[in-house]
């Protein structure tokens, strides 16, 4: 059974004994679709995976984003910790947002080696990100059933290209 951890919690996050997978992408205060418990659903039956999933259950849009704002800062360093012990980032651009936070984790991971990519026709930065992936080699999948699909496979499996 696949194991979901959420912010704030870090419980089960600093010894990682197998496949974890960081949920990131669009969620643009709540204007993205939830397609993070999607794709919990969708590997909720994988053995041995650990899914960071970013999206908080308790989260209050009334939060100030500042550094000055300890519930922030905690989501953001919860987010960038998650990232940094994640063996696998799932990155899901949804063509209905601009998505700057995702943007932002993608150019800071781009030479990672951990990123795979879904970013669909319809997203107003998709030639920048299909350039960024081709320059760096980053795996690029076309729809969210194939980010799902790659995600399902073995770590002998993912040398594959996708288009």
């Amino acid at each position: 059974m696949a194991k979901v951890i959420k912010p704030p919690s870090y419980a089960g996050m600093r010894d990682i004994p197998w496949r974890a997978v960081f949920l990131a992408g669009s969620i643009e205060m709540g204007a993205a679709e939830n397609w993070q418990t999607q794709v919990e659903k969708a590997l909720e039956d994988c053995n041995n995976m650990v899914l960071f999933n970013p999206r908080r259950d308790d989260w209050d849009a009334t939060w100030e984003q500042t550094i000055k704002n300890t519930q922030f800062v905690g989501q953001v360093e919860w987010e960038l910790e998650a990232m940094e012990r994640a063996n696998i980032i799932a990155m899901y651009f949804d063509p209905n947002t601009k998505s700057p936070i995702t943007l932002l984790e993608f150019g800071l991971h781009a030479r990672s080696g951990k990123l795979v990519v879904c970013c669909p026709d319809g997203f107003y930065r998709k030639g920048n990100v299909d350039v960024v992936c081709q320059r760096y080699n980053v795996m690029q999948v076309p729809t969210l059933k194939s980010l799902i699909s790659y995600l399902r496979r073995d770590e002998s499996d993912h040398e594959i290209k996708y288009g």
